[in-house]
């Protein structure tokens, strides 16, 4: 038997991860699990911070923060918060995957829900991969999703007789 406490879906606001949220609040509903969200905002180098935003970096970067949690709260429904049982969560770092992997870890996730674009090829060697990154050093097994590919999820009677 598969026990399931806590799942974790990784966002970046792209069309896969809205895909990726999908399946982890199904799967959250499915076992009962509370439902984690976690968006990795980019950290602000000191550096480059300094060369194009003289003044306040780390006001700087606590208005990023601050942004990517409110856009994260505006993807959280009601039911989310209440019957899921969901935790939203933004963390700064220039490395999306450890974060998210630390993350996981920390709080003894069950399982990874991640999108990814499907990048091959010079764009993969040159963006990297988040979601193979995590599939490769994750504690816990991963769903990685792409957007409009097959797909598990049935329709929810409800809503689809809401709108016929």
């Amino acid at each position: 038997m598969i026990l399931m406490n806590s799942v974790l879906v990784a966002t970046d606001f792209s069309e896969p991860s809205a895909a990726a949220l999908l399946y982890g609040r199904d799967l959250a509903r499915a076992f009962g699990a509370r439902l984690h969200v976690l968006h990795v905002a980019e950290a602000i180098s000191v550096t480059a911070g300094e060369e194009f935003f003289p003044g306040d970096i780390e006001g700087l970067q606590a208005d990023v923060v601050k942004r990517a949690a409110a856009r994260l709260d505006s993807l959280l429904t009601d039911y989310d918060l209440t019957m899921l049982r969901a935790t939203p969560a933004v963390r700064a770092s220039s490395n999306a995957a450890e974060t998210i992997i630390d993350y996981a870890k920390r709080l003894h996730v069950d399982v990874i829900v991640v999108g990814t674009h499907g990048r091959s090829g010079v764009s993969h060697l040159f963006m990297g991969s988040v979601a193979e990154h995590v599939v490769r050093k994750a504690p816990c097994p991963v769903l990685v999703v792409r957007p409009n590919e097959h797909e598990f999820i049935v329709p929810d009677p409800v809503r689809v007789s809401a709108r016929i």
